[in-house]
């Protein structure tokens, strides 16, 4: 599965356009390599998300085409979750 439509079906990222511009701004790895958004996941890699001052390091569990918000979260775990300081105040 395209890793755009994943971060979208996992509930990772609300919409998938939203999903394809940070992976074409090369704020996502797939198992430490730089993603596009065509790239495809599989079960077991391990995706590094960069969102502002946040990282995400997620597994991935499953591929879905669809699911429930309760079962979206069970796709993958999180591994890793870092937050960049802020000292410019």
């Amino acid at each position: 599965m395209r890793i755009d439509k994943f971060l979208k079906i996992s509930r990772i990222v609300k919409r998938r356009t939203v999903a394809k511009q940070i992976t074409d701004k090369g704020r996502i790895k797939i198992n430490d390599k730089i993603a596009k958004s065509s790239s495809n996941v599989a079960q077991g890699d391990v995706v590094t998300i960069g969102f502002g001052n946040k990282t995400l390091k997620i597994k991935v569990n499953s591929i879905k085409e669809n699911a429930k918000k309760d079962e979206a979260d069970q796709m993958y775990d999180i591994l890793a979750e870092n937050y960049k300081e802020n000292f410019n105040n």
